[in-house]
């Protein structure tokens, strides 16, 4: 990316001309509030608005911590082994913690966090997960394959304890209710798979259950974590290991309603008295809380657990340990520090949601008439309604980018817009959202190819060939044109050790014409390139020249020379063995090939063909040996062969033909 005046995006659009996608990124907010906790581990949280206070159960140490919104210590309950679940009362007065080591439930006094009570529930029960409903505390209990349902009822004169209320789970049920269905219980079983899960109807002081679960075949849910009622005690949200999101289901017959998107193993879920929903993951490479509004498809929030100015914020966040003030004035969580220990968080690090953004224009436009670009802009956190993305068109006229009008985003998060591009070549749209308090900036781009008007030019000469040294002038011819007539020649010779280059550019004449000339000593490809201009398409073409080598053949040894049959002949003894000189234009690798002819039955005939290497000063020399006849006319000449010559960068070409006859 580059430093720009349009995005950086755009700069790639101009050189890739295809569509693409860009994400923003914004640094991770920091938390104002994450204080360490004195604890071995997190069982249960649980807020009291009415004193504001945040009670921790910690299940290795056998105790409650109570703190300060602010997260200071105010006080602990000890001597409660096993502790984890928690409830509080309907008044606030009282929290009721579950004591499986003591085979109790314990009523802690909330404002001065002392021990109250202690109601004992039967040898072996190991009492867990108490929820208020029915005017009763229930609470599950019982060992392995032993799970079941009790109440504890403190509305009498004599605190009553009643047990097998439904029996039949696995192990003691987890067990959730709310204010605002108060007859309505549900359970659920920790850690198996696939889930299990149940509701209750406790209107009567007894427990009816009234649907089991969940039924559907969609996916299989396993290791269940947390369980969270609706306030109207419609729905059950369910945080379990898997699948990816927090499930919804109807509690008429816990069948699936919805879903909230979150991550990778799901560990909490709490819901606000207004239905706002709050849902944890145990995640270390992902945000860890999302806040939804209440069957919303996107959150309003999203926390990270990033680290604090004294470094106690960072971790994972504990198994069911998500708590909302009852005014919704604090999202509390409890977090398993990544340096050991825990710490009590409170969640206002709203952390940007990542969002992303399309951009959809057609392939091809015709210059002049109006297009339409679409995309849609995307985030898990909803966006605020009438969002607007701002708009940059970037053409041959406006490298830096020109402005258009800003394109509001609908409901769904889709937009379009229209234009109508004045110039032809690449046109690129980009288009950018500056983000938020809740959303990361982004930006992206497509470019479309704008036509423009098919450009004459040609080059001469092509297909010619010349001799070696020859100058030689070439003219590119360029027709009409918007704006730009600037032309350039460029000259590849033959040979890798030759570069293509740059030989002549600059604008035409008056009559299109721009000339070089060039002096060859090798096959050359001439290019003519026209850049092309905002309405006129860019082009170019080729031609081809061929160029010839040096070459001669020279005898020697001979006795004399004659003028014979319209030629110059050389005369040898056939004692002497002719000697015949090649001189030609070298080439690393080149050889020259040698013909013989002899005249007889009124016409010349090939007899030997051979090749020969060149030395590098680019002379070669052959001897003629043998006992030839007298009085029989040869010729000899020396070639170059394009190719079978060891190279082409040269046209085949001939030496002329050397005749000589033979004498006693």
């Amino acid at each position: 990316m580059r430093v720009r005046a349009l995005p950086a995006a755009t700069a790639l659009a101009v050189l890739f001309g295809s569509a693409a996608l860009a994400v923003g990124t914004a640094a991770p907010a920091v938390a104002d509030t994450s204080t360490p906790l004195p604890v071995q581990s997190s069982g249960d949280i649980v807020v009291d608005g009415v004193h504001q206070r945040v009670f921790v159960s910690d299940p290795t140490g056998g105790q409650v911590v109570a703190t300060d919104y602010a997260g200071k210590v105010v006080g602990s309950v000890p001597s409660l082994p096993g502790a984890k679940g928690l409830e509080l009362s309907p008044d606030s007065g009282t929290l009721y913690a579950a004591v499986p080591g003591d085979d109790a439930i314990v009523a802690i006094d909330t404002a001065t966090v002392t021990e109250a009570e202690r109601y004992p529930t039967g040898e072996g029960t190991d009492p867990q997960y108490p929820a208020w409903a029915g005017g009763k505390l229930w609470f599950g209990y019982g060992g392995a394959a032993q799970g079941n349902l009790g109440s504890l009822d403190v509305s009498g004169a004599d605190p009553v304890v009643t047990l097998k209320q439904d029996g039949g789970w696995y192990a003691a049920p987890t067990l959730t209710s709310t204010p605002g269905a108060p007859n309505t219980l549900a359970a659920g079983i920790e850690g198996v798979s696939p889930i299990s899960v149940a509701v209750y109807d406790v209107s009567s002081g007894t427990a009816k259950r009234t649907a089991s679960g969940p039924n559907t075949d969609e996916y299989t849910a396993s290791n269940l974590r947390d369980l969270a009622l609706t306030p109207d005690g419609s729905h059950l949200v369910v945080a379990s290991g898997a699948p990816y999101f927090h499930q919804v289901y109807r509690t008429s017959d816990l069948t699936p309603d919805g879903k909230y998107p979150t991550d990778s193993y799901p560990n909490a879920v709490e819901i606000a008295p207004d239905g706002t929903v709050a849902a944890g993951i145990d995640g270390a490479y992902s945000p860890d809380v999302w806040v939804y509004e209440p069957g919303a498809a996107t959150a309003e929030h999203i926390y990270d657990f990033t680290n604090t100015a004294d470094g106690t914020g960072a971790g994972s966040l504990a198994a069911g340990a998500l708590a909302w003030a009852p005014d919704e004035s604090h999202l509390f969580a409890v977090v398993a520090l990544g340096t050991g220990g825990y710490a009590l968080r409170d969640l206002n690090d709203v952390v940007q949601s990542p969002t992303s953004l399309t951009v959809n224009a057609p392939a091809t436009a015709t210059r002049a008439k109006e297009l339409t670009v679409t995309g849609k802009l995307t985030s898990d956190a909803a966006f605020p309604s009438g969002a607007t993305l701002t708009v940059t068109r970037t053409d041959l006229e406006f490298a830096a980018g020109k402005a258009l009008a800003p394109v509001t985003v609908a409901a769904d998060g889709t937009y379009s817009f229209k234009d109508t591009p004045p110039n032809g070549g690449p046109v690129t749209y980009t288009v950018s959202y500056a983000g938020d308090t809740t959303h990361e900036s982004a930006s992206a781009y497509d470019t479309v190819e704008v036509s423009r008007t098919a450009t004459s030019l040609t080059l001469n000469k092509n297909g010619t060939t010349y001799a070696y040294g020859a100058d030689v002038t070439f003219t590119a011819h360029l027709g009409t044109t918007y704006k730009n007539r600037e032309v350039e020649i460029w000259a590849d010779p033959y040979g890798s050790d030759k570069p293509n280059r740059l030989v002549k550019s600059g604008n035409v004449n008056s009559s299109g014409n721009l000339s070089v000339t060039l002096d060859l000593t090798r096959d050359t490809k001439l290019t003519a390139k026209f850049a092309g201009d905002l309405r006129s398409a860019p082009t170019s073409v080729t031609s081809r020249v061929y160029t010839k080598v040096q070459v001669s053949t020279t005898p020697s040894r001979h006795y004399k020379t004659k003028y014979a049959w319209n030629h110059t002949y050389y005369y040898f003894r056939k004692s002497v063995d002719p000697l015949f000189t090649t001189k030609m234009t070298y080439y690393p690798g080149r050889e020259y090939r040698v013909e013989v002819q002899a005249y007889y039955g009124d016409a010349w005939h090939s007899g030997d063909k051979d090749y020969f290497e060149l030395e590098s000063d680019g002379v070669g020399a052959i001897e003629l040996t043998g006992t030839p006849s007298t009085g029989v006319r040869f010729r000899l000449r020396s070639s170059y062969i394009d190719t079978d010559s060891g190279d082409n960068v040269n046209t085949t070409t001939h030496s002329s033909w050397k005749y000589f006859t033979f004498t006693s």
